[in-house]
């Protein structure tokens, strides 16, 4: 998530000390953190956290309430109670480094670049194209995630598609390793151990979300041009279903892309066969 590389930004005019008395406390730049050191991403303390508990760490569930707004003051998202895994990119980027730094009750204004936002692709309808926003942030809470291995059948569905569609997101907004990142999380939770029976309506509901996430995953690995690595997610779900037609197109398209035409023109005319119509 961090930039890696980037220059030092260059000093700001209004990050100089004031040589002129009586300025607002607000405008002081020392209240503000420059969390990635570019500039893009600032928090400000607002209202103090209680200092008795530690910050929230990576994997924990935290639940804050967000304020989001544009710079003309439009609000674009409210939520009292938004609950996330910290560190799973399940929300914005911004929200994502910057609760690791919050006091529990501490309430902060985000600066961010629309990088760690909604990026060129914006939002429809309310979120333009490249646009900054102020996130108001208060933390009211965090706990250890759940066990996966003691959660029924329905819970792992529903937490698995989550990742899996918040995978969807990154893959619409271009952002390919972040795809790649959500539909691994997805992965892990389809395939951790469990201590409970599941019903075969269940194990077939789980099976189809492991299929489409891997085939996700294989799309997001062939824009990185990793196609050792899409292969691989293409066999796993040929192992399942034989007859996947996503599944053999694209390692057609692995195969192709990688010189190895007398391979890959079976699977291509075996896809063709199950969908004659298909483009």
């Amino acid at each position: 998530l961090e930039d890696v590389g980037r220059p030092p930004a260059p000093p700001r005019e209004d990050a100089q000390p004031s040589e002129q008395g009586g300025g607002e406390a607000a405008e002081d730049p020392q209240e503000w953190l420059n969390v990635l050191g570019s500039g893009l991403l600032k928090k400000k303390t607002l209202v103090p956290g209680q200092g008795v508990d530690p910050r929230p760490r990576k994997g924990q569930e935290v639940t804050v309430r967000l304020k989001a707004t544009l710079e003309d003051g439009s609000v674009v998202e409210e939520n009292p109670a938004l609950t996330f895994t910290l560190g799973d990119c399940d929300v914005l980027q911004a929200l994502d480094l910057c609760v690791q730094l919050l006091e529990m009750g501490e309430t902060a204004l985000i600066m961010s670049d629309a990088k760690y936002c909604y990026g060129a692709q914006g939002r429809r309808p309310d979120v333009p194209p490249n646009a900054a926003l102020a996130l108001e942030v208060e933390l009211l809470g965090a706990r250890d995630a759940p066990d996966l291995e003691l959660l029924s059948g329905k819970e792992k569905i529903e937490l698995a598609n989550r990742k899996r569609e918040r995978g969807n997101f990154f893959y619409q907004q271009a952002d390919y390793v972040l795809a790649i990142n959500s539909y691994d999380i997805a992965l892990k939770v389809i395939g951790s151990s469990s201590k409970v029976d599941f019903s075969p309506d269940e194990e077939a509901e789980l099976l189809d979300v492991k299929v489409k996430c891997l085939n996700n995953l294989a799309a997001s690995q062939l824009k990185l041009d990793h196609y050792e690595a899409a292969l691989k997610s293409c066999n796993l779900v040929l192992e399942h279903q034989p007859g996947n037609i996503k599944a053999l197109f694209r390692k057609g398209k692995v195969l192709a892309q990688q010189g190895e035409y007398r391979e890959a023109i079976p699977i291509l005319k075996a896809a063709l066969k199950l969908e004659p119509s298909n483009k």
